[in-house]
């Protein structure tokens, strides 16, 4: 009776997940489980990577009970993305996210159609009013780089990890636009959003969210890594909904001093219209900005750190360039940027090989729609893989090798690259891409113009990363040490 039984919903599996027509090509999967259990689970992105190598640049793999259809290669990416925007725009449900976005708010990474165009639009506009347009973000990135640098010097040089120091200087921007004022290094509050915000990165790009998109209703009620997901975003949300009420206590609509003050006020004229301006919607947004703003720019300033240490003689020359184009006195500004090709040529491959965002947000599609020959029909999931786009081996000379030369031509000057998209593209193409440049390049600068910076043992720093939702180096120890004795490269304001 129960191999009967066995036999029965095998069949019954098999012809409700059967492939339409013309369906793209995937591995065998087991009934029920789908793949999910063939997935290498520290490195998901080379597995999904080398699926591509297989099956081709539009393949399918099973999660649970759903299909998700990968995307490969930096033509098949674009063709997705920029040529075929509007099919691949909205995001797909996800057991997972709607736990954690509770009921009909849905931020600005997972919502969709109106509300996310709207709340899409108003966030750029705001990050411009209180960051870009008002030209205050140079300043505030420098002061903040004298917090950075003071710290660091508390150190006296011996050996420390980078990683909590530079978290703090980087969220410490975005929370001056979100929240209207930056924290102490040693806040405690900042420390804890911190940890839950590494935390939620991590474990929401991990197996364990793939197993709970997978099998919801079972997972809801098993013990598990899975379960710190939602312990750390309602603690994140707890500790936004105190900064909202902090300002709602002394707001001035004819003077907005932030994200949350424009909301606000934002939310009394839109009381009748369903796009998003409601409180709720307010701290899933806020949750959004300050994972975009703090996780990823901080990532990819510690592989630098890793990448220059690891590679001496690029550290030098990027020193060499610094001290030609901006001196050894003064601060640098973004204006400088282009008077230092050879250092922009290295943040930009820190970046690439860094991979901070190894797959990308799921997508669906909006329509019946040919990929590669394929068709995806309506409402398939869709994944872009962002890794197999910065390693591909059509566009890169040494994919898998740190060579800033992808980025200049023969006479030494900078070059744009397509297929360079770790802030993804189309029309969910990152918000806040002309801040994190801004913040990286400065960032960058200010630390290399002040420090030179070493490890015990080289042969310890690793680059395989540690893969969740963004991709951060292994722990490592640095030293830094002074390459001069200088004033602070910022007046206090």
């Amino acid at each position: 009776m129960l191999i009967f039984i066995f036999i029965i919903l095998v069949v019954v599996n098999f012809l409700i997940k059967r492939d339409p027509p013309n369906f793209p090509p995937g591995p065998p999967a087991l009934p029920f489980f789908g793949n999910i259990f063939s997935i290498e689970a520290k490195q998901p992105h080379i597995y999904l990577t080398k699926l591509a190598e297989v099956y081709g640049n539009v393949f399918c793999i099973r999660l649970g009970r759903h299909k998700t259809v990968f995307i490969s290669g930096w033509k098949m990416v674009k063709e997705a993305l920029v040529i075929q925007a509007e099919n691949f725009v909205d995001r797909p449900y996800s057991p997972m996210v709607t736990r954690i976005y509770s009921g009909n708010s849905r931020g600005l990474f997972f919502s969709n159609g109106k509300v996310w165009r709207r709340q899409r639009r108003f966030a750029m506009a705001t990050l411009r009013t209180f960051g870009m347009a008002k030209g205050s973000m140079e300043e505030n990135i420098c002061q903040e780089s004298r917090h950075l640098q003071e710290a660091m010097e508390k150190e006296e040089g011996k050996a420390f990890d980078p990683m909590q120091l530079l978290n703090s200087a980087v969220s410490n921007i975005i929370c001056q636009i979100v929240f209207g004022r930056r924290f102490d290094y040693s806040d405690q509050d900042l420390r804890r959003m911190l940890k839950d915000l590494t935390d939620m990165a991590y474990l929401e790009g991990s197996i364990w969210a793939l197993l709970y998109d997978a099998f919801p209703v079972l997972m809801r009620h098993l013990p598990g890594p899975h379960n710190g997901i939602f312990s750390s975003s309602r603690s994140l949300k707890a500790s936004i909904r105190k900064e909202i009420e902090r300002h709602k206590l002394d707001l001035d609509p004819s003077n907005p001093r932030d994200y949350i003050d424009n909301f606000l006020i934002e939310e009394k004229h839109n009381r009748k219209q369903d796009m998003g301006f409601v409180e709720e919607n307010l701290v899933l947004c806020c949750l959004d900005l300050f994972l975009a703003g703090s996780e990823t720019t901080s990532k990819t300033l510690q592989w630098g750190l890793l990448y220059l240490i690891k590679y001496p003689h690029i550290q030098d020359k990027v020193q060499e360039e610094i001290d030609r184009a901006v001196g050894q006195n003064r601060p640098p500004t973004v204006a400088d940027r282009s008077n230092m090709p050879y250092t922009d040529a290295v943040i930009h491959e820190i970046q690439r090989m860094g991979n901070i965002v190894p797959l990308n947000g799921l997508r669906m599609a909006a329509r019946d729609t040919v990929l590669g020959g394929y068709v995806i029909p309506k409402g398939a999931t869709v994944m872009p893989n962002l890794t197999s786009v910065l390693f591909d081996k059509n566009e890169w000379e040494t994919p898998d090798s740190f060579n800033p030369k992808h980025f200049l031509d023969d006479h030494g000057r900078f070059i744009k690259k397509e297929a360079f998209l770790p802030f993804s593209a189309g029309k969910r193409a990152c918000l806040g891409e002309g801040l994190a440049k801004m913040e990286l390049f400065l960032f960058f600068v200010t630390l290399f113009q002040r420090f030179h910076f070493s490890t015990l043992d080289v042969a310890e720093l690793r680059t395989e990363g540690i893969t969740g939702a963004t991709r951060t180096p292994y722990p490592f120890k640095i030293f830094a040490r002074s390459r001069f004795d200088l004033q602070p490269l910022c007046n206090a304001a």
